[in-house]
This record gives structure tokens, C-alpha cells and sequence, in this order.
């Protein structure tokens, strides 16, 4: 999704921000966050990447059994070629495409990690998936990371960023975009998620043509004052 009139990052007070980079499934890092990813890492900004789900569901019952194993190794691969300097991801394993309603305790245990990373890490901003996205994942994360700024002893704001939804962002939400980063990186990072590219796990899930053709800027989507959370 592209958001001609959005601001530049750099210029704006969250330039030195210190990040956290929530991804319902290994790829979505890459896709939606690959650019902030290596901007905040190159600048020791990076305070970890932590991902929601295990991926496990992604080829339904074809899959190979120790899918959620194949898809963490292929998202520190991923990582690893997006940027030599993000620190180790973070896994909270979820069940893919099932995620633990309100009260479940795998819903306390995620939070309670997350709100950890961010003390140690000292973490301003959460990049997450944008609640709009249409998948229930994505949807989750999104709430996850709200609920994380709710509970936050210090100030710490969220933005989301589109993988999926098409349709334009509400008004409501201001548009900013991280400074362009180099296709070549970007692109091994995403073919390092072969599960998700290729054949080569049997029949499931395929990333889209669409999303393989990722713009060289994201583009982070920060709710208006009056209206955030």
C-alpha cells in the first residue's frame, strides 16, 4: 500500500525511536517491516522482532510435521540477510491461524514477554500488522500490541503497517515512511522464507505475486491523538 503524502520517519520525534517489530507469521517481517527493520537495526534502534504464530498451519494437514521448526529457522535466515545487526527473534508460538481469545493465559504469557523485551530493550514504538488486514493473525497482533502500550509504564506508541488490506487507511490515522533500503537484501530475505515461495514443502501457501514486489520504504500508519489507544 502506498501513501504518497506520508511523512518522512527521520523527520519526525520518533527519528531516534527505539523499535519493536511484531509480525503475525515469519514473512510478514519482511514484507510489511523490512525496510524499518534494517534502518532501526543499522542504527542500534532495533530492540527485537518477535513473531506471533508458528506458522505450523500454513500447508494445512500436507505439511511436513515439523513445519513450526522449518519456519523459525527460515525467520532468523531471513533476518540474518535483511541485516547483520538485529538481535535474535523472539518466537511466541502461538497457533497459526487460532489465536487465544481474551483470558487465556497464552495471551497473558505473550504480553508478559512482550513487556519484558520492551523494558530491557527501553522500546518507544511497536510495529505491528494493521488491525484492517483481513486475516484473524494479523487482526490479533494488532490487538496485542495495543494492549501492550495500554499496560506500558512509559510512554510507548504503536504503528501499524498494511500487509494485506487494500482499501486506503482510515483518515484518522497519520502516514509515515521509513527512508528506502536496498532491493537486494529485501528480496533474499523474503525467497529465505521458501516454505512461504516455493514448492518445496508440497502444496499450501503461496506469498502472492503482489506482495513479492515490495515498494523500498514502508510506510508505518500511526493513529491521530483524539483517537488512539
Amino acid at each position: 500500500m502506498t501513501a504518497p503524502h506520508a511523512a518522512r520517519l527521520s523527520q519526525t520525534p520518533w527519528a531516534r525511536a527505539r523499535w519493536l517489530v511484531l509480525a503475525p507469521h515469519a514473512d510478514d517481517e519482511t514484507i510489511g517491516a523490512g525496510a524499518l527493520i534494517r534502518e532501526a537495526a543499522a542504527d542500534d534502534r532495533l530492540a527485537g522482532v518477535a513473531f506471533l504464530t508458528d506458522g505450523a498451519a500454513s500447508h494445512g494437514d500436507r505439511g511436513p510435521r515439523d513445519l513450526a521448526a522449518i519456519r523459525r529457522a527460515e525467520a532468523r535466515r531471513a533476518l540474518r540477510r535483511l541485516t547483520p545487526f538485529a538481535p535474535p527473534p523472539t518466537f511466541l508460538d502461538w497457533p497459526d491461524a487460532a489465536p487465544p481469545e481474551e483470558g487465556d493465559p497464552r495471551r497473558a504469557r505473550a504480553l508478559a514477554t512482550l513487556a519484558a523485551l520492551c523494558r530491557r530493550g527501553r522500546v518507544d514504538a511497536v510495529a505491528v500488522t494493521s488491525g484492517r488486514d483481513p486475516h484473524c493473525d494479523h487482526k490479533a497482533a494488532c490487538a496485542l500490541a495495543y494492549a501492550l502500550a495500554a499496560a506500558a509504564p512509559r510512554p510507548l506508541r504503536v504503528f501499524e503497517y498494511v500487509v494485506w488490506a487494500e482499501e486506503a487507511m482510515p483518515a484518522s490515522y497519520r502516514a509515515f515512511r521509513t527512508e528506502p533500503a536496498p532491493a537486494g537484501p529485501r528480496s533474499l530475505a523474503l525467497a529465505a522464507h521458501r516454505s512461504q515461495m516455493t514448492p518445496l514443502h508440497g502444496d499450501g501457501f503461496r506469498v502472492p505475486e503482489r506482495l513479492r514486489r515490495m515498494a523500498p520504504a514502508d510506510v508505518l500508519y500511526l493513529r491521530s491523538f483524539r483517537h488512539a489507544s
